[in-house]
């Protein structure tokens, strides 16, 4: 495994169009870190450029102590997990696994055991005279995944593993991905535009948007305190409730609509502001102090989602499936430190 350095790195095509703008990190050894955004933002691009297989335009890329700006893919001691599984039709499952390596002129007593450690890890020994025609979707991900394993690369690249799996087996396949790394140790990047995917899988999370690092954290950082608008909205399911006010400059922001809530901070009077409530950190209480009318009850087994409107403003509440409600106005009490504010214009966290 091996550290990944990168500094003021950046990708602009021939016609102009930025795809990567400067950005600088670092990805520690045995990192599991996930690029997630939404399609168009630069997630795929940044990992092909970390590959090899995009040119980088401005900046330095390190992978250990090495520079790798000029580096051909096959010299970066990665190993690359793609979309599509990209296997050979026409091999079995034992030389699709071995294939890189007798590229690379391993001795064959060391290719077979190599072979069998990692079909054993994957749960492959029973397939490996199969070919991928006769695997399910899942064991053909875990083929290209045993592929990339025996190269026992410094650097795991993930390009949307699961996006061609149906929901269960995704979520299968997600726990399993973690598990394997957290085993191996070896430093990964893995790109989605999932959400559920990065929170649930990451040691941390990069959140991209039109090209540019939005926010890098931990799941929790990412999800408690989202650093704009942008990260507010896309990261959680349902998203966190955006809500338009003003400052009032004495600790309240009235809403755009009538009513006043409450903030931790003291605000400044009369600014436009953006209010951030996660639909999880409301309550219903017949002594709260917020107006909240119901207009659907969506029903999910483990919650309910209560969706109306707070101050003639989208607003939705997610509440446990026991709790008894029905359609019309309640009363809400939001719980301590749950209000994230916005600034109006540009959308940062204030």
């Amino acid at each position: 495994m091996a550290q990944l350095t990168v500094t003021d790195l950046s990708k602009t095509y021939p016609n102009g169009f930025t795809a990567v703008k400067p950005c600088s990190f670092q990805i520690d050894k045995g990192e599991f870190v996930v690029l997630v955004g939404p399609s168009g933002c630069g997630k795929s691009t940044l990992l092909r450029m970390i590959a090899g297989l995009e040119d980088i335009t401005t900046g330095e890329m390190r992978i250990g102590d090495r520079v790798v700006n000029d580096t051909d893919p096959a010299h970066r001691d990665i190993a690359m997990v793609f979309q599509n599984y990209a296997l050979y039709p026409h091999m079995t499952v034992r030389k699709n696994i071995a294939y890189g390596l007798r590229n690379r002129k391993v001795p064959a007593n060391e290719i077979a055991n190599k072979v069998a450690q990692a079909a054993e890890m994957l749960n492959l020994t029973d397939y490996l005279d199969r070919r991928p025609s006769q695997l399910s979707g899942g064991q053909r991900q875990r083929v290209a995944m045993g592929r990339a394993i025996v190269r026992d690369p410094a650097l795991f690249l993930f390009d949307e593993p699961l996006s061609n799996l149906d929901a269960k087996l995704r979520n299968q396949m997600r726990i399993e991905i973690r598990a394997l790394q957290r085993r191996l140790g070896v430093t990964s990047v893995y790109v989605t535009h999932d959400q559920v995917e990065a929170m649930t899988m990451a040691d941390r999370i990069f959140v991209l948007n039109e090209g540019r690092i939005e926010q890098i954290g931990t799941p929790a950082e990412i999800y408690h305190r989202p650093a704009s608008t942008f990260v507010a909205s896309f990261m959680g399911a349902p998203p966190m409730n955006l809500l338009t006010g003003r400052g009032t400059g004495n600790g309240a922001v009235r809403l755009d609509g009538g009513q006043a809530l409450s903030v931790p901070t003291d605000t400044e009077t009369d600014r436009p502001l953006l209010l951030g409530l996660r639909p999880e950190d409301m309550a219903l209480d017949g002594a709260g102090r917020i107006a909240f009318d119901i207009e659907i009850v969506e029903e999910l087994g483990a919650h309910r989602l209560l969706h109306g409107r707070l101050s003639d403003q989208p607003f939705t509440v997610s509440v446990p499936k026991d709790t008894e409600v029905s359609t019309g106005p309640v009363r809400l009490v939001a719980k301590p430190g749950a209000v994230s504010l916005f600034c109006a214009e540009k959308g940062h966290r204030l």
